[in-house]
């Protein structure tokens, strides 16, 4: 791995920093507003909508120029965002910074194509490995300083997330070489990446297939996401504290996953094989985890969840990078990322829908619903292994 795929790995950890202050506070601090949890749910929603409007154009222009200044303007609208909500005192207001947010929150994709950019096909995999390790080491790292900041208030969660960003946005301005040499021919409308190529999307050969199973493999993820937080809270009567602490847990046990487990498993599996053992793995730990309402045993399962939940996604944006066009690159990244920004945005809509705070045994509808669409996805992942795994077995 050369300096310039440290330097993004670097920049991706911040940005992860960034996000993950977040995560553990978000219900909270919707609740702080008055919000009931469907409404909460619509602050994940809302910005994952976004980043689903802006992501393919994102994509698209940073093939055409360059991935640079684009990196740049979307990590300066995660500060304004993160700053302005942490700070605000209005519900509309809040609303209003996270769609800021996430209007410009293309950086994962971008991020992702210089990736791709400067890695090797054979090298793919652990580069892509190393990125997902990197966004999980802040999932460790991002829940701590949450703790720290929540000691102020949950508002002050969103100013750390905003200044943490700003350190990424200087590191990109200052040390990111552009990584793209091919450029994509202009468009006469930079906004053509629209809802007609996401749906052409699914048609390109090896690739189409690839987007639908990120995409529900994105939705049961982010129905767990949601559905988790409230089920750790009041089903298990823990604190904001423990549930932080949980995500602590979850990014430690990914990091050793990606660093060393990807690195073990390419010995016997190929990307697709690692893959399906993520999913097998997820969907058995998700429908375990509501069985027994006792912290020790959500500990542990959830555990084995952090463990086998990180080797999806790198081995899924693998599989892509490997059957997309190198000139296609950004695009097919920026595709990617807005089939997974949706489903981000319709798994805690449809867990949100299943809670009643006046029923507390609701909370674990969700977990057992992640469950089995997830075993789903796996065995429709097996059948259409040959749609996408050719390419990489040749």
């Amino acid at each position: 791995m050369n300096r310039t795929f440290w330097i993004i790995a670097l920049i991706s950890f911040i940005n992860s920093l960034s996000f993950t202050i977040l995560i553990p506070t978000i219900y909270l601090y919707g609740r702080q507003f008055g919000l009931n949890p469907f409404q909460t749910s619509l602050l994940f929603s809302i910005y994952s909508i976004a980043q689903f409007l802006a992501t393919p154009v994102i994509g698209k222009l940073s093939d055409r120029w360059g991935r640079k200044p684009l990196l740049i303007l979307s990590l300066a609208g995660t500060v304004v965002g993160n700053v302005v909500a942490g700070t605000t005192t209005s519900a509309a207001i809040l609303f209003l910074a996270r769609f800021t947010d996430g209007i410009t929150g293309g950086n994962n994709s971008v991020a992702q194509a210089v990736i791709s950019d400067v890695t090797t096909p054979q090298d793919r995999a652990r580069g892509f490995g190393f990125f997902t390790a990197a966004f999980a080491l802040g999932f460790i790292l991002g829940p701590v300083v949450s703790l720290a900041a929540q000691s102020i208030s949950l508002g002050a969660s969103f100013v750390a997330a905003g200044l943490v960003a700003a350190v990424a946005l200087v590191v990109t301005i200052f040390f990111l070489p552009e990584t793209l040499t091919t450029k994509a021919a202009g468009a006469e409308n930079i906004f053509d990446l629209g809802l007609g190529n996401l749906v052409r999307g699914i048609a390109i050969p090896r690739v189409g297939v690839l987007l639908l199973l990120n995409f529900f493999t994105g939705t049961t993820f982010s129905i767990f996401t949601f559905a988790f937080q409230p089920y750790f809270l009041h089903v298990l009567n823990q604190t904001s504290q423990s549930l932080t602490l949980m995500f602590v847990l979850f990014g430690t046990m990914g990091v050793l996953m990606q660093v060393q487990g990807i690195k073990l498993l390419t010995r016997w599996l190929d990307p697709a094989g690692i893959m399906y053992l993520g999913l097998l793995m997820r969907s058995l730990t998700f429908m375990m985890m509501p069985i027994w309402p006792n912290v020790g045993y959500f500990v542990l399962v959830g555990t084995v969840f952090s463990m086998f939940n990180s080797l999806v996604q790198p081995m899924l944006s693998t599989l892509l990078s490997l059957n997309a066009q190198p000139q296609d690159q950004g695009m097919v990244m920026g595709l990617n990322s807005s089939y997974l920004s949706v489903a981000n945005g319709v798994g805690p809509l449809i867990a949100g829908a299943m809670i009643h705070d006046s029923q507390p045994l609701t909370y674990s509808y969700s977990l057992y619903l992640s469950g089995g669409l997830t075993f789903v996805l796996f065995l429709a992942a097996l059948v259409t292994r040959s749609q996408y795994a050719a390419k990489v077995e040749s």
